[in-house]
């Protein structure tokens, strides 16, 4: 073997172009899916860094955000989120986990800044959790100390853990942090210790990651009389538990449904009629908890899984070019193959040679496929969480990982193998007659269609590829485009946090009027409209609708509507249409009438052909079902990123400046939240220059300590939006650009490969008259029969690769004509440049020239 791997050295030494056009090939393939590889890994496979964690189980099976109001959960009333309340009760009755955690489902939004500083606040994530949560991962402090149970108890001093990544980051690893008093929203804080490098907590987001992380009941002091904590109702929290050796999870899933009904059945009293019909068909799922709670996986692992397999096109691609070169080298020297036969040498000896050949350059490929997946998976971290958002950390590395350095070598090793031994066992097959011969034969009809058989299948591939590129780069261009019902050409999304302060809700309205006046005087600002939420800002504030003089609706009846609050000229900002009535005005304020404005979703579903001017609704509650007067009825506008294939929902939109009463304080809660409005839409035509840093200014002289998290056109939004789907269809076309080029280079070789073998054929056709336009066109029809095979296997293969990506598509049929038109014509312009060359030779060939060096 190791005379073999000599030689084998020795031999790539003499053709430096082979080698390195081998290598060269066989890294891009082997490149880019371990690139993707590295990311399935770390996203959908990888465990939580933490003690044991095969041990631990989480109680839910979906991923939902951010809360979750009510006692049924989801169309099939499948608990997933839980209430403060239910936790405490799993925890007390479940002696089956040696611990039980639970982690705030979202995101804390936080304010900080050292103890005694006039500096502005820092805005981190942090992120609320049980006292036990750090025992319950088996997590040790860098320094410091972890949080225990007594820190996580109403009237405790307050404190927080810090993450070890903001630690060395803002704080330069400063020691004293530990110890030190911070403000956090306002609210004296300690912190007590800094987790380990690498621990992010249990829940891997695509944003909004930790770097502090606090009580659940701190939440009581930092939200006030708007903490969910103590809301039976208002589920948030997702649970993690740690199972004792031996205990059954099947058995510890139906102990828990028994619970989960047991809490339900208590609370009867307090729910609303149709969840008393529906509450005991509630149900939950134990599912393994190794990977904490994956949202990312949730999230991109569709998108994974199409770029694996464009991936591994790409790589079956780059293989058939080894295989063909292997192939086209075999043939070529089938003289020394011949002789070395002729001396004694074994076929099985031949083979091995050949296989040690063709292992060595897919290893050798493979080591450079190593520094391409770190290349390309620093490209994906960027097209995914970066572009746009510079700032904005995911725990997910691109430096291969163990798995993806052994999943490297061991396609290198399988590629090696499948691909070298049809050459081997080809080439082997020699007969010592052929020793006799020149070697300017015309190859036999094996090696031949081995080689063509191979560009069709490359050919095929590369259609497949291209298809795919082109149908997603469609879907991705009809998501930008489509009409979202409002206006974003000179439009601004500016995103603040006036939680962070101290203002009460009564004096947000006057804020907002502060703001909007000093917005107005930014030269080229020509309207500004401060909002709960935005459209496409990624938030969303839902509940259900009560319709005046009607009964409660069927238990299991859609009657849920998304809802905003806005400040009078909202829908002329953003240039929305008003179809009915009139949009939210000056002249609706705290002593007039309650009113609301629709959509045209909303009036569909709740009045189909009547008149909605007039008519009176109000939230989930019968009691309040005329709490709002329907004044106008808008376009319908596209509001939320997440469900863009759905049609657009019911939702309406309520003033500012209006406040009802409710007597329940859940409801109460609720409406103390919605005064605090975290986007203004600014309508700037003409995009004035640095408009950024004249808002950050303007907001500073209202309110110093306002926080802003930025100010970003429309475009920049979208793009943040699709962020995903851009990746996806960037990734894919450049899969489908490599795989075209590596498919041409493959064509490349057989036609010159060929042409070479047939230069005596061709002297003869051109001595007994053929002139250079037949040859050449001889040429061309042999090369373009290969692609036209390729494109009858590639063509419906397309089309089922299309069938399968539907739900990565928008507006774009899988088998679109357009489509298939343009990746065939460019597998058909790389085929021509390919085979141009060739044809060209062989085209100047001399006709006595060849037949001398024929005979």
């Amino acid at each position: 073997m190791l005379a073999d791997l000599r030689d084998a050295l020795r031999q790539l030494r003499k053709a430096p172009g082979f080698a390195l056009t081998a290598i060269l090939t066989l890294a891009l393939g082997i490149g880019a899916t371990t690139a993707i590889f590295t990311l399935v890994h770390q996203v959908m496979l990888k465990s939580l860094p933490v003690v044991k964690p095969e041990e631990l189980w989480r109680i839910g099976d979906k991923i939902r955000c951010c809360n979750w109001g009510g006692y049924v959960q989801g169309s099939d009333g499948d608990f997933s989120l839980f209430s403060w309340e239910m936790y405490e009760y799993f925890r007390a009755h479940t002696p089956e986990f040696t611990d039980l955690a639970a982690l705030q489902a979202g995101n804390a939004p936080l304010g900080v800044r050292r103890a005694g500083s006039q500096a502005s606040a820092d805005t981190r994530n942090g992120q609320y959790v049980s006292g036990n949560f750090f025992r319950t991962l088996g997590i040790n402090p860098w320094i410091g100390r972890m949080m225990t149970d007594a820190d996580d108890q109403q009237g405790a001093p307050l404190v927080a853990v810090m993450s070890y990544r903001i630690w060395k980051d803002k704080y330069g690893g400063d020691p004293s942090v530990v110890g030190a008093g911070y403000q956090i929203n306002g609210h004296p804080f300690t912190v007590i210790g800094v987790g380990p490098p690498g621990f992010y907590g249990a829940r891997l987001g695509g944003s909004s990651m930790p770097d502090f992380w606090l009580p659940l009941t701190s939440e009581l002091i930092i939200d006030g009389p708007t903490a969910r904590l103590k809301r039976p109702d208002g589920s948030y929290l997702d649970l993690l538990g740690r199972v004792r050796p031996g205990v059954s999870p099947t058995q510890l899933e139906a102990k828990l449904r028994v619970e989960l009904h047991d809490w339900l059945a208590s609370h009867v009293p307090d729910m609303q009629p149709g969840e008393k019909q529906l509450w005991q068909q509630d149900t939950l799922h134990l599912t393994p908890g190794a990977a904490g709670v994956s949202a990312m996986r949730d999230q991109y692992q569709d998108g994974l899984k199409l770029l694996l397999v464009a991936a591994g096109c790409v790589l079956l691609v780059a293989c058939g070019n080894l295989a063909n070169l292997m192939l086209a080298r075999g043939l070529k020297d089938r003289a020394q193959t011949s002789i070395r036969m002729a001396l004694g040498a074994s076929r099985h000896r031949l083979v091995r040679k050949a296989l040690v050949e063709s292992v060595l350059l897919a290893v050798t490929g493979g080591v450079l496929g190593i520094a391409v997946a770190y290349a390309g998976t620093r490209l994906i971290l960027y097209l995914a969480f970066e572009a746009g958002h510079a700032d904005n950390y995911v725990p997910v590395s691109a430096s291969p990982s163990w798995p993806a350095l052994l999943f490297a070598l061991g396609i290198s090793l399988l590629t090696g193998i499948l691909f070298g031994v049809a050459p081997a066992w080809t080439t082997s097959h020699a007969d010592p007659v052929e020793a006799l011969r020149g070697a300017n034969r015309a190859v036999s009809g094996r090696g031949s269609w081995a080689q063509k058989s191979l560009v069709i299948g490359q050919a095929a591939m590369s259609i497949v590829l291209l298809s795919a590129a082109a149908l997603l780069g469609k879907s991705l261009r009809n998501l930008e485009h489509q009409d979202f019902g409002f206006a974003t050409e000179g439009r601004y999304l500016v995103s603040i946090n006036p939680t962070l302060g101290n203002d009460k809700p009564e004096q947000m309205e006057q804020k907002f009027r502060e703001i909007d006046d000093r917005l107005r005087q930014i030269p080229g600002v020509r309207m500004v409209a401060p909002v709960l939420y935005a459209p496409m800002s990624g938030d969303s504030w839902n509940n259900g609708v009560r319709i005046a003089g009607r009964p409660e609706p069927p238990a299991k009846e859609n009657t849920g509507a998304g809802w905003a609050r806005v400040m009078p000229g909202f829908f002329e900002t953003i240039g929305a249409k008003m179809v009915m009535g009139r949009p939210i005005a000056e002249e609706d304020t705290a002593t007039t009438r309650t009113v609301a404005v629709v959509n045209e979703a909303f009036a569909r579903r709740f009045f189909k052909n009547e008149n909605p001017l007039g008519k009176h609704f109000g939230p989930d509650k019968i009691q309040y079902a005329s709490k709002y007067e329907i004044v106008g009825v808008v376009k319908d506008i596209r509001y939320s990123p997440w469900d863009y294939k759905e049609p657009i929902g019911p939702m309406y939109w309520i003033s500012e400046a209006q406040s009802p009463h409710w007597d329940d304080p859940v409801y109460e809660t609720g409406e103390i939240w919605s005064h605090y409005l975290y986007n203004i839409v600014i309508w700037a035509p003409g995009n004035p220059p640095g408009i950024e840093e004249k808002v950050r200014k303007a907001l500073a002289s209202v309110d110093p300590d306002l926080v802003l998290y930025g100010t970003d056109s429309y475009d920049k939004v979208f793009r943040g939006d699709f962020q995903q789907q851009e990746m996806i269809a960037t990734l894919t076309t450049l899969f489908g650009g490599l795989g075209l080029v590596l498919s041409a280079i493959g064509l490349y070789g057989v036609m010159a490969y060929m042409v070479e073998q047939r230069t005596g054929e061709i002297g003869v056709r051109m001595a007994l008259g053929a002139d250079r336009g037949r040859v050449l066109r001889m040429v061309l029809r042999g090369a373009f029969s290969q692609v036209a095979i390729g494109l009858v296997i590639g063509i419906p293969a397309a089309i089922g690769a299309g069938k399968l990506m539907t739900q990565q598509l928008f507006s774009v049929r899988p088998w679109d004509p357009v489509m298939l038109a343009s990746a065939t014509l460019a597998l058909g312009l790389a085929a021509l440049v390919a085979s141009a060359l060739p044809a060209w030779r062989a085209a100047g060939v001399e006709p006595m020239v060849a037949l001398r060096n024929e005979g």
